[in-house]
C-alpha cells in the first residue's frame, strides 16, 4: 500500500528506535511506506493515525505487563492492524506457550509452572525430576529479567527463588551446559521462511546470552535439517506470523526449544543482506 503510514512500537528507551528496527524503517521508506517510531507506552501517541503498527523493540513490556495488555486491547478495539497479531501476541506473553508446543509435539526444554507466592517447592520438585542445577525465571519476562541460574542445594538460594516467586508464577528448568558451552542458535523466519540465523554467547561467568548482560552474537551457519527442526515450531501455530524467531540448542543433533520469539525479538537483521528488505516486503504484502 504506497503512502501507507505504519508505526514501528519502541520503548521509551530507545524512541529512536533499536538500530536492527532502523534497518527495516529504511526498507519501509524505500517501498514508499512511511514508517515512524512510536514509543507504545506513550499516552500521546495517537495510534488511530496509522494504517498499522508492527511490535518491534517493546523491551520493557513485562515490567508494565498490565499497561502493554491495556494498550493491545486498545489496538484491538480501533481495528488497527498489528503484526505480529494480537492473539500471537497474548499466547506467546506467558511463557507457558513451551507447555503447549510441548502438548503439539515440540521438542522443548523440560518445563514446570510454580503459582505466585509457591517458591518454597521449587527445591523439593527440582529435586524429585533430578535436576541439580536449575534455570528458575518469571512466566512473563523478558532480557534475561529476573533469570536465574541455581544449584542444589536448593535451601541455600531460596530466598532469590521466594522473592521471584511473591510477585509472579514462575518456571523452573533444567539448567541446559549446551548454552554456556556452545551458545544459544536463534533462527529467524519471515512470513514462515527461514532467513538467517545467529549464535548468541554468553560473557564469562555469565549463562544468560542477551546482550543486557554482556552477551555477544555473530552469524550461524546450520543445517538443513536443524532449519526444519525449527520450522516445526513455527508449523505447530495457529497461524503464520510475520516474522519469529526460534532459540534453542542442539543435543545429540536434535534441536531443543529454549523459547519462540513472536513479541519483540531482535531479529538480527543486519547479518543477513536483504533481510530487512524481505521483511518490509511482507508487511506492505499484508497491508495490501
Amino acid at each position: 500500500m504506497p503512502d501507507a503510514r505504519i508505526a514501528l512500537a519502541t520503548y521509551a528507551a530507545a524512541p529512536d528506535l533499536a538500530p536492527d528496527d532502523r534497518l527495516l524503517r529504511a526498507a519501509l521508506e524505500n517501498l514508499h511506506v512511511r514508517a515512524e517510531p512510536a514509543v507504545w507506552s506513550s499516552p500521546d501517541a495517537d495510534w488511530s493515525a496509522f494504517d498499522a503498527v508492527v511490535i518491534r523493540s517493546c523491551w520493557d513490556y513485562h515490567r508494565a505487563f498490565d499497561a502493554f495488555t491495556a494498550w493491545l486491547a486498545r489496538l484491538d478495539s480501533h481495528a488497527i492492524p498489528v503484526w505480529n497479531r494480537i492473539p500471537l501476541l497474548r499466547w506467546n506473553a506467558d511463557k507457558r506457550y513451551l507447555l503447549d508446543l510441548a502438548r503439539r509435539g515440540v521438542p522443548t526444554i523440560p518445563t514446570i509452572v510454580i503459582p505466585r507466592g509457591d517458591g518454597r517447592r521449587v527445591g523439593s520438585i527440582a529435586s524429585a525430576e533430578g535436576w541439580s542445577k536449575i534455570v528458575v525465571k518469571p512466566a512473563v519476562s523478558a532480557s534475561g529479567y529476573e533469570t536465574h541460574a541455581l544449584a542444589a542445594p536448593f535451601d541455600d538460594a531460596i530466598d532469590t527463588i521466594a522473592r521471584v516467586a511473591s510477585k509472579c508464577d514462575v518456571l523452573v528448568q533444567p539448567f541446559a551446559p549446551e548454552v554456556s558451552r556452545d551458545g544459544e542458535l536463534s533462527l529467524v523466519f519471515l512470513d514462515g521462511g527461514f532467513s538467517h540465523s545467529a549464535r548468541k554467547r554468553a560473557a564469562p561467568g555469565e549463562f544468560r546470552v542477551q546482550v543486557e548482560h554482556g552477551g555477544t552474537v555473530e552469524p550461524a551457519v546450520v543445517s538443513s535439517d536443524v532449519i526444519e527442526q525449527a520450522r516445526r515450531a513455527i508449523a505447530a501455530l495457529d497461524e503464520v506470523p510475520v516474522y519469529a524467531r526460534v532459540d534453542g540448542i542442539l543435543r545429540d543433533g536434535a534441536l531443543l526449544l529454549m523459547e519462540l520469539e513472536l513479541i519483540e525479538p531482535n531479529l538480527f537483521l543486519g547479518l543477513e543482506e536483504s533481510a530487512a528488505e524481505r521483511l518490509a516486503t511482507i508487511v506492505v504484502e499484508r497491508l495490501a
